[in-house]
Order: C-alpha cells, then sequence, then structure tokens
C-alpha cells in the first residue's frame, strides 16, 4: 500500500467523495487489481468503505472522471479498473501548467538535461525500423520553409523526431517526462507564434543534429549519441530563445 500522503496546512481538505476515491485506489492497489478487472458493485463498496451510496457514487465518478476506472452499461457491465493513457495523462498534466506561464527557458532547462542522456541509452539498442522512421520525420523538413505555414509545420514535425525517440526509452518516467515537455514545446511554439520570423539557421542546425545523431544511434556511439543530442539542445535554446525574445519585441512594439 502507497504511504500515507501528508497534507499541508495551505492543501484545501479533500471532500468526503474525494476522500473515498483515494481509499478505493489504495484498495485496488492492495489487491494487486489490473487494469480489465472488475471492481466490486455498489453495494459491497458501501459496505467496504462504509458510506452511503451517494458518496460512493460521487467518489466513482471522481475516477472516472480521472481516466482511473472505466464503467459500462448493458449485459456484463459494470465498473473496471482502467489505464489512464499517455495522451490523458499528458492533457491532465498540461492543465496543470496552463497558468503557470512557462517559459522556452523553462522547458530546455529539463531538455538540456535530459535527452542527451536519453540518446546514450539508446545507441545502438534502436530497431532497424525505428531509425527508419526518425530519417522519414526528418525528410518532412528537406527544404527550408518558404512561407510561415511551412515553417511552424516544420517546427512541429521537428519536435515530433524527439517524441519517438521517448517512445522507445525503457524507463516509463523518463519517456513521459520528455514527451510531455515536446508536446509543451510544441504548444508554446504554434500558440506564441514563435515560428516566426522564419530561422533559416534553426531549421539548418536543427536538421543536421537529427541527421548526425541517428548515425550515432544507428553506430551504437554512445557518446557521439550524447554529444550531438547536447550540442542540438543548446543550438536550439539559443535560437529558440532569440525567437521569444523578437516575439516579445514585436507585442511591445505594436
Amino acid at each position: 500500500m502507497p504511504p500515507a500522503t501528508t497534507r499541508s496546512k495551505t492543501e484545501p481538505r479533500l471532500s468526503r467523495p474525494a476522500r473515498v476515491a483515494e481509499e478505493i485506489k489504495d484498495w485496488v492497489v492492495e489487491q494487486g487489481l489490473m487494469p480489465g478487472d472488475r471492481l466490486p458493485g455498489e453495494t459491497e463498496l458501501m459496505a467496504r468503505f462504509s458510506m452511503a451510496k451517494g458518496t460512493i457514487r460521487e467518489a466513482m465518478r471522481i475516477l472516472e472522471a480521472q481516466g482511473l476506472i472505466k464503467t459500462r452499461t448493458g449485459p456484463g457491465g459494470g465498473s473496471f479498473v482502467h489505464e489512464v493513457s499517455r495522451g490523458r495523462a499528458r492533457a491532465l498534466l498540461g492543465n496543470y501548467f496552463y497558468f503557470k506561464d512557462l517559459t522556452i527557458g523553462d522547458i530546455y532547462q529539463l531538455r538540456r538535461a535530459l535527452e542527451p542522456e536519453l540518446a546514450a541509452t539508446l545507441a545502438g539498442r534502436l530497431p532497424e525500423e525505428v531509425l527508419q522512421a526518425l530519417e522519414e520525420n526528418i525528410t518532412q523538413y528537406d527544404a527550408p520553409a518558404r512561407t510561415l505555414d511551412e515553417e511552424r509545420a516544420q517546427h512541429v514535425a521537428s519536435l515530433r523526431f524527439h517524441a519517438i525517440l521517448a517512445e522507445q526509452a525503457d524507463n516509463s518516467l523518463l519517456s513521459f517526462i520528455i514527451d510531455f515537455m515536446v508536446a509543451l514545446l510544441t504548444d508554446l511554439t504554434v500558440h506564441r507564434k514563435l515560428y516566426e520570423p522564419i530561422n533559416r539557421e534553426l531549421w539548418a542546425k536543427g536538421r543536421d543534429y537529427q541527421a548526425r545523431l541517428v548515425m550515432a544511434l544507428r553506430a551504437g556511439d554512445k557518446g557521439a549519441a550524447r554529444a550531438v543530442m547536447k550540442a542540438h539542445m543548446d543550438t536550439a535554446w539559443r535560437l529558440m530563445r532569440d525567437q521569444e525574445v523578437e516575439m516579445a519585441r514585436r507585442f511591445i512594439d505594436e
């Protein structure tokens, strides 16, 4: 059973249904239930947790909203343990950061620390189909963009390269964090129009680093993979910071 969580004085008290939802989650872990396993019926849950029907129903609604259970109606229906998808987890966590006013620097501080190590761990371990997928991704920005629409699409595609790598990590936490950062950076780039103006240097250097990285990954050269990714992150951070500063200047001028 997970250790009890100590709540700070400033943290609001949980409502009764929310507390029961937490107790149900703890019970699921204690019982070793897995995604797809059926949960007890409402009457049994009422008896097990000594709660009224309305409290149990609200607790189950909370768990369903969190994506931790799935309810099916009809024959064979009921409530079942459900595995939260990466996309849903990413969206929920993204909601937390919605009002945090993240900067490019906040994201690159983590990217510069984590992605070179990811690249080193993947060197020599990726199947050929993944290496080919990375190469095919690079072909989406073979030539410099001619319009802002093309520039935006190329930014998004070049970030997808890193999402493909994140999917290959054995460490599921590392994989999720990097994938989440890529998603955040994609959203920031699009919503804040950080693809303006067209940046040929960002395109040329980014594409070159990615091509060299695939070569190092295929050759199983951990040192080269780490070094290339580090240089890629450092350069991208510098150039994206310039884009961010330029957009801020334009906003002030307007």
